[in-house]
């Protein structure tokens, strides 16, 4: 089995923080086990390096990008988020953000073969075609024309580092097949203003719903799928739908908690906070069909400030308190993705958000204290922030089990008394946090709420 190369450790708090075990996590935030085994997951990924760097350079760029992403539109999409928001922050690529040298290749015109016709009499998708092959319904899906369909198909050098001796289950083939087929016609230019995108892997950790691809555009790092895998062609046209070739094979996500364990230089507090409240206990007796998580990375938590840190992770009594905050960050049984929507209930379900402003109060692990959710889209552009004020750095982390937020903010319950938000600073008090969350934590009967400990910073 391929071994994954941890990065260094990066603590955000007063004192440096040690990881805890990453198989602790292995299954946040649902009741249950991985379904597929991380032999076969781990093989059929690219290097975990170049996974993790190109998670890291969409998070350390954010901000350059934006900037040049502004210069480079119309005025008009300003305008119009400027009228959906009231402040500048975060928001989605749109496809005048390319480095026209960047582009990808485009294929020719409509062909009157099928999907499955043009990647089995193609050399250079041999393999996969290979692998379809094995699968009568896959094959009835691609050659079938009742339906259009977006095929991102790796090349076969996208084959060259798995294991020739391990052949994982039929069960893993059939999903990795499944999660390259897109629902619905996606040619380039709309794959350009698209975040997420159906497929035909059918997620029972979803409720039964599609999984989902991400897509992103980058200036330097050009289109690519799920972070990794970069678009090197695209817009073959099929009679049943439109073939993109990528250059990694996409697998289907892992659960939010082992998603999170990768990448321990951005998520090290939040997974020592997990572990310091025996939050994996708790999360086991809540069944889930989706989830939606707010993950803050190590930067958002340092902005609580020292006192704040200390006291959440250096003391008794501020374990209480700090599994107050985790449960304020997961949302059961909804998973909202920046442009779609999979609710507990059906009839509020939409594969589309649409454009213009879409709000929706979700209810948190945290009793009676929901989250305010605020969309804003215009063309390729989707800003999303939480409680009215706090930007999401990156959207649509795709999992197994729901969806992974990362916010600018570590998120904490809105004051009782109603003051604004926004005129509260990035640094907390002990006194102002004890208030906003004390009844949560006395409700759970977790701390002493009058009882102080004493902290050396």
């Amino acid at each position: 089995m391929k071994s994954i190369t941890l990065l260094p450790l990066a603590a955000a708090a007063a004192n440096a923080f040690v990881i805890p075990d990453i198989e602790s996590f292995s299954e946040l935030p649902v009741h249950g086990v991985q379904p597929h085994d991380d032999a076969s997951w781990l093989d059929w990924l690219p290097s975990a390096d170049s996974i993790s760097s190109s998670v890291h350079n969409t998070v350390d760029s954010l901000s350059s990008t934006i900037e040049d992403a502004i210069d480079n539109v119309k005025g008009t999409f300003e305008a119009e988020l400027e009228s959906l928001f009231d402040e500048e922050e975060d928001y989605g690529m749109d496809s005048s953000s390319i480095d026209v040298s960047n582009r990808p290749h485009h294929g020719h015109k409509k062909s009157e073969k099928t999907i499955y016709q043009l990647i089995s009499e193609c050399k250079y998708t041999s393999k996969f075609a290979k692998l379809v092959d094995e699968y009568d319904d896959i094959v009835q899906l691609l050659n079938g024309t009742s339906a259009n369909y977006t095929l991102f198909v790796p090349v076969d050098d996208a084959f060259k580092h798995i294991p020739e001796d391990k052949k994982p289950s039929k069960e893993f083939v059939e999903a990795v097949l499944k999660y390259h087929i897109g629902l619905g016609l996606y040619p380039a230019g709309r794959v350009l203003v698209t975040h997420t995108l159906p497929t035909a892997l059918n997620e029972p950790f979803l409720g039964g719903k599609p999984q989902r691809l991400r897509t992103s555009v980058g200036l330097l790092s050009g289109v690519r799928v799920n972070f990794y895998s970069k678009v090197v062609a695209v817009d073959f046209g099929a009679k049943n739908g439109v073939i993109h070739a990528v250059k990694s094979i996409l697998v289907p996500p892992p659960m939010v908690g082992r998603e999170l364990t990768l990448f321990p230089s951005k998520f090290s507090t939040l997974l020592l906070a997990y572990d310091k409240t025996d939050f994996v206990s708790f999360i086991h007796n809540i069944p889930m069909n989706g989830s939606t998580v707010f993950a803050p990375d190590n930067a958002a938590f340092a902005k609580l400030g020292t006192a704040a840190n200390a006291f959440l992770f250096n003391s008794e009594q501020g374990l209480g308190y700090l599994k107050a905050i985790l449960k304020y960050h997961i949302v059961a049984n909804d998973t909202l993705y920046s442009d779609a929507y999979y609710p507990s209930s059906e009839k509020n379900a939409r594969d589309d958000v649409g454009h213009g402003h879409y709000h929706l109060d979700l209810a948190t692990l945290l009793p009676e204290k929901n989250v305010a959710i605020d969309v804003a889209r215009f063309a390729g552009f989707i800003r999303v922030k939480i409680n009215g004020y706090i930007p999401v750095k990156v959207q649509d982390g795709v999992a197994k089990n729901g969806v992974i937020h990362v916010p600018g903010h570590v998120l904490i319950p809105p004051h009782k008394h109603g003051e604004n938000a926004e005129e509260i600073g990035n640094e907390i008090s002990v006194e102002e946090l004890k208030e906003r969350l004390a009844d949560f934590v006395e409700r759970d009967g977790e701390v002493e709420v009058g009882k102080e400990v004493e902290i050396e910073l």
